[in-house]
C-alpha cells in the first residue's frame, strides 16, 4: 500500500480538468487518480502511517498560500502537464522531504528535492496515450482550460493506493498557521 501527498484544485476546475481527459478515451490517468499537483511522491510514506503525525505538525505550522496553474507543458514527449507557479509549494515539499527523509535513491526515483517540479499532469504515454495524441491534447488544453486559474491552498490531501494503479483520498488536512 503506497501513498502521496497532493492539492487538488478547485472543484469546478478540476470538473473541466476530468472532462479533457475523458475526450481521449485511452487516457487512463481518468481511472488512477483525481487531477491534483503532488507535494510529496510515494518515497519513505510507510505502511505504518506513523509520518502522518509530522505531516500534521507542518501543516499546523503552514499558513494556506496561492497556487497558479499555467500554461501546458511537457516532459520530454511522454507527459502532458499544466505548470504550477508558486514559492509556497516549494517550501512545502522541502519541509515534507526533509521531515519524513527517503534514502538518497528515493528522492532521486520520484524527482524530490531539487529535481521537484510541481505541475498537474493531464495525460502520458505510460497511462495510454501517443506522443501525438499529448500534442493534440496541449492544443486542445490551451482554448478548453485558460484562462489557468490562482486559487488558495487551505489542506493538503493524503492519496491511498487501493489497489495497483487507484489512489483515492485517504485524508484531507488543513494548513493551519493565519
Amino acid at each position: 500500500m503506497q501513498y502521496f501527498i497532493g492539492v487538488v484544485p478547485p472543484e469546478d476546475y478540476k470538473k473541466r480538468i476530468l472532462e479533457l481527459q475523458q475526450q481521449w478515451k485511452n487516457n487512463s490517468l481518468v481511472h488512477v487518480v483525481e487531477p491534483h499537483i503532488t507535494i510529496k511522491a510515494q518515497g519513505g510514506l510507510t505502511p505504518d502511517k506513523s509520518w502522518i503525525s509530522d505531516v500534521k505538525k507542518i501543516c499546523e505550522d503552514t499558513a494556506p498560500f496561492s497556487v497558479t496553474l499555467n500554461k501546458p507543458m511537457f516532459f520530454g514527449e511522454s507527459v502532458l502537464f499544466l505548470s504550477v507557479e508558486s514559492e509556497e509549494i516549494f517550501e512545502l515539499h522541502r519541509k515534507l522531504v526533509k521531515t519524513i527523509s527517503p534514502n538518497n535513491d528515493l528522492i532521486k526515483k520520484y524527482m524530490e528535492l531539487d529535481l521537484y517540479e510541481p505541475h498537474l499532469t493531464l495525460g502520458q504515454t505510460y497511462w495510454g496515450l501517443t506522443s501525438n495524441e499529448l500534442k493534440n491534447m496541449a492544443k486542445v488544453t490551451e482554448t478548453e482550460l485558460s484562462p489557468y486559474p490562482s486559487f488558495e491552498v487551505s489542506f493538503i490531501r493524503i492519496y491511498q493506493e487501493v489497489e495497483t494503479n487507484k489512489y483515492i483520498k485517504y485524508i484531507d488536512i488543513p494548513l493551519l498557521n493565519r
